[in-house]
């Protein structure tokens, strides 16, 4: 079997998340967790666990984003903004 892009989910102090997945998303993000656990050998993450390293790992391998930061000094931001009927618990 190939190796998933991330390792091992951190121990870190809990954070509440909230934003809208759809539920596709979120049921992939309960089957990766749950494929990443067996491949770690450790107990399965909390799906939300996932989205801060997916979206590091995204971030640190997109490499027009790393262009674009480069030619902006390293000022290149990312701006987040929450969907029209609001954001819920995950």
């Amino acid at each position: 079997m190939a190796k998933l892009k991330l390792g091992p989910i951190a121990t870190d102090k809990p954070v509440k998340v909230a934003l809208s997945l759809p539920g596709a998303l979120h049921r992939d993000l309960i089957a990766y967790a749950e494929v990443l656990a067996r491949e770690t050998g450790q107990p399965v993450p909390d799906p939300a666990q996932l989205i801060v390293p997916m979206l590091e790992r995204f971030i640190a391998t997109d490499r027009e984003f790393a262009k674009a930061r480069r030619q902006t000094g390293g000022t290149a931001s990312i701006s987040v903004s929450q969907p029209a009927h609001g954001p819920s618990s995950v």
